[in-house]
């Protein structure tokens, strides 16, 4: 039987969740109020690294409003607690402990050295002001270099050094590719470049919060977090509690961009306090205690080589990163660069690869994963490199690519960096990038401004990437020493109605889980997308998961929710045959039904789950249930691809940017719903669009944090950013059966250096190849005067340039 009824995967639906989001019409965990709940507000170290001499809390206990003022040696008078890490990535990786509270010293500007209780959090937040701490500064170390130099002072002097791990991997040693120490010794080029990834704030919009209620039989927590399921397991695990006791919340979340992913010293200070008073407490912090104490992004300096022929046949890359975690180490901030390990090589073929990292302390915040995690920073190391092979060796930056990737009849490709990309095909997404970008018209008005020497020129920038996401199979995340798995759990639940539930362990923050898990069990089960509910965020409801970052939520969560389908069918149909009086093997399902194959005898899944719920007429031996479940261990990451292409003018006069246009067209697989593909398009791109021309974190020579307010940390308006032109080319998934690939990563992966191309292209002939992001008018306008300069005040060719310009003026 045919259905008639039009599928709802690849519907541009509306998300059925946004018209509480919009209007702010749903519970945000600063929403809560419960009764006898106590106020905290913590107080912040002003220095970067200091001894903690005193702290004098006397006259803030009588405040008005006051009910406890609390140190961290009373919250920890033995110094056992210190906050987790999941990702030891070597075994010989340093890992101080992280206090809830400072005790002893503080170790970046921002770190809480006390806490105040009170009965509204005005009065708790006018208490800390009465608070006198007496501090001994300490030497500070900032910047990844000094850190390491010989003689730097020490962020955490018991460890000797501020050295925190060094990564390797070498594809002759894992056996899957050459030497790239024979590729620079025998290659007909070998080019070297540094690149800076600058230190980044994730910018939420709404600033993290908990709500902790010890009262009951459960300690019940509420947290504006990406991961509750992996902070209940933590909490109980780092407070020393019983899991089964424990109950984490995560209400609607508005954004984290993995700025949400960590285990936060002031959630388990919540749980201690709430626990020594006996009743609930509520923290927020405020947008400038998150730009100082919530965890930061990037911060990397990239020291890459590359070797090639004059033909343009890339021969290896060599990659030696320095990555900075910050005074402390988050919940999986040491992982990070080796996520990134693997796509440096990105959709080229390199015969040989070597990848080493070196993470670094600093008396700064630390840093952890932000939307891409290593893959934007190796994207951007790589994408930036093949444009200066082209300059090299006189080729279009279009061509050296074309000539190096991977072509679509060569997959499934096992990469140099072990890697097996199940399917692409980067040929059709860049041919329609191309004509919708209009590349070749491009090219020539960017020749005629050159040669009549147009004050405003034109740059192009290209970027073809790939990412791997859908973290992850549970034995590569093994074999990289992560603590936990990358599996996913869901839970359809059939209703005595024919209504269903469809508990999701993937916990949304944004990214529209309920309107495509709908669309995804209306089509297999053959219900209304009206009929269906999507619940998460809740670990009693939804007892187990994984969570969401790393564009995991629809590959791997929505997977299992998928397989918990099929178990519901495959639980419907004896019941089916029993009802019909029928052979199962005469069964077939279509469009909700289950029909005798050549009649019109048939029976609803509605039908059924009544039948179900009164038991009434049942096969022997079956159970009166069709609610089922799965947990799905992904065996690959997904891959998807696309090509980002940027048309920008820069006034030569005055550094300003402006992106003319911007055209990207990506393949994310099988998209379950256009519309809410495009959305995390655009914001991906908004993004990586801001790191590379708006967005950097700043501190001064204390370590003080200079730009901790939206007045000196820009983010870009709409006004600020072009109208993009998006598009998509399919080729599914091989290794999940909705033949999905991630899209909640890409836009931010590919457009920094599609930008960063873009006008570094539009200036190379002053001698510039290279601009330091931030690409504030500033730093362009200095790029210019000091490569014209370096030219002799005539344009060079290209590839003429000075490396990497770190010019002063400013972030803004």
């Amino acid at each position: 039987m045919t259905s008639t009824i039009e599928p709802e995967v690849g519907k541009a639906r509306r998300r059925k969740e946004d018209e509480r989001l919009i209007t702010g019409r749903t519970r945000w965990t600063d929403n809560l109020t419960l009764p006898g709940m106590l106020h905290l507000a913590v107080l912040r170290s002003p220095f970067a690294h200091a001894k903690i001499v005193s702290i004098d809390v006397t006259e803030a206990k009588s405040a008005p409003g006051v009910v406890a003022v609390f140190t961290g040696k009373d919250l920890d008078p033995e110094g056992a607690i210190g906050m987790p890490c999941a990702w030891p990535i070597t075994p010989d990786m340093k890992s101080p402990r992280r206090p809830v509270l400072a005790s002893d010293t503080v170790n970046f500007a921002g770190e809480g050295v006390a806490v105040v209780v009170a009965r509204t959090s005005a009065e708790a937040h006018d208490a800390l002001e009465t608070i006198d701490v007496d501090y001994d500064e300490l030497p500070v170390v900032l910047g990844l270099e000094n850190a390491l130099a010989e003689g730097a002072p020490l962020v955490h002097e018991d460890l000797g050094t501020n050295q925190n791990a060094v990564w390797v991997f070498d594809s002759a040693d894992a056996g899957t590719g050459s030497s790239v120490e024979d590729a620079i010794s025998n290659s007909e080029v070998v080019l070297k470049r540094r690149f800076r990834q600058q230190r980044l704030v994730p910018a939420f919009m709404e600033p993290r919060a908990c709500v902790v209620d010890p009262t009951g039989n459960q300690l019940v927590m509420w947290s504006a977090t990406q991961v509750p399921h992996i902070l209940k397991t933590m909490t109980a695990a780092t407070l020393g509690l019983p899991e089964h006791k424990v109950r984490v919340i995560a209400p609607d979340v508005g954004g984290g961009f993995g700025g949400k992913i960590a285990v936060l010293p002031e959630e388990m200070m919540s749980t201690l306090i709430a626990q020594r008073l006996g009743k609930p407490v509520k923290w927020t912090e405020s947008r400038s205690e998150t730009m100082v104490a919530a965890h930061h992004g990037r911060d990397q300096i990239q020291d890459i080589t590359i070797t090639a022929n004059r033909d343009g046949t890339v021969t290896g890359l060599k990659v030696e990163l320095l990555a900075d975690m910050g005074a402390y180490l988050g919940l999986v901030g040491p992982g990070v660069p080796i996520l990134g390990a693997f796509m440096f090589n990105a959709i080229y073929k390199f015969p040989a690869y070597h990848f080493a990292c070196t993470n670094v302390f600093t008396n700064t915040t630390l840093t952890d994963a932000y939307r891409g995690a290593g893959r934007p920073e190796a994207t951007f190391g790589i994408e930036r490199m093949m444009d200066e092979l082209a300059v090299e060796l006189g080729m279009d930056p279009m061509e050296i690519r074309e000539k190096n990737w991977i072509k679509h009849e060569e997959f499934p490709f096992t990469t140099v960096a072990g890697l097996t990309y199940d399917s692409g095909n980067y040929e059709a997404a860049t041919a329609k990038a191309k004509e919708l970008f209009d590349y070749d018209g491009l090219r020539r008005e960017q020749k005629e401004r050159r040669e009549s020497g147009d004050p405003v020129q034109l740059g192009i920038g290209i970027s073809t990437f790939t990412e791997m996401c859908g973290l992850a199979p549970s034995r590569v995340l093994g074999s990289l020493d992560y603590a936990a798995g990358g599996w996913e759990h869901a839970e359809i639940r059939v209703l005595p109605t024919g209504k269903i539930e469809v508990i999701t362990g993937a916990s949304a923050h944004g990214q529209g889980h309920e309107t495509a898990w709908s669309q995804i069990v209306a089509d297999k089960l053959g219900v209304p997308f009206e009929d269906i509910e999507v619940i998460h965020g809740d670990t009693q409801s939804s007892h187990k998961g994984m969570d969401t970052y790393g564009s995991r939520s629809l590959v791997v969560g929505g997977i299992a929710v998928v397989k918990a389908a099929d178990k519901v069918l495959a639980k419907a149909k004896p019941i089916a045959a029993h009802l019909m009086e029928c052979a199962e093997d005469d069964l077939e399902f279509s469009a909700g039904k289950f029909s005798v194959k050549g009649t019109d005898s048939s029976t609803s899944i509605q039908d059924i789950a009544w039948a179900v719920f009164s038991a009434h007429n049942l096969p022997d031996g079956v159970e009166p249930s069709l609610d089922s479940s799965d947990t799905f261990d992904p065996e690959n990451f997904s891959f998807p691809h696309g090509t980002h292409l940027c048309a920008a003018e820069v006034d030569t006069e005055t550094g300003r940017v402006r992106l003319r246009s911007y055209v990207c067209v990506d393949d994310v697989g099988v998209a379950v719903n256009p519309l809410i593909v495009e959305g995390q398009v655009h914001g991906g791109l908004a993004q990586g669009i801001a790191q590379a021309l708006f967005e950097e974190a700043v501190h001064d020579e204390g370590g003080t944090l200079t730009t901790g307010t939206f007045a000196d940390y820009l983010l870009p308006s709409a006004a600020d950013l072009p109208s993009f032109t998006t598009d998509r080319t399919e080729t599914p998934s091989t290794t999940n059966p909705l033949g999905a690939k991630g899209v909640g990563e890409a836009g931010t992966i590919a457009s920094t250096p599609a930008v960063v191309n873009a006008v570094v292209d539009a200036v190379r002939h002053f001698g510039v190849n290279d601009i330091e992001m931030p690409l504030t008018p500033m730093r362009v306008w200095h790029a210019i005067q000091h490569g014209t300069a370096a030219a002799g005040g005539l344009g060079s060719e290209a590839g003429g340039g000075l490396g990497s310009i770190d010019a002063t003026g400013g972030a803004q």
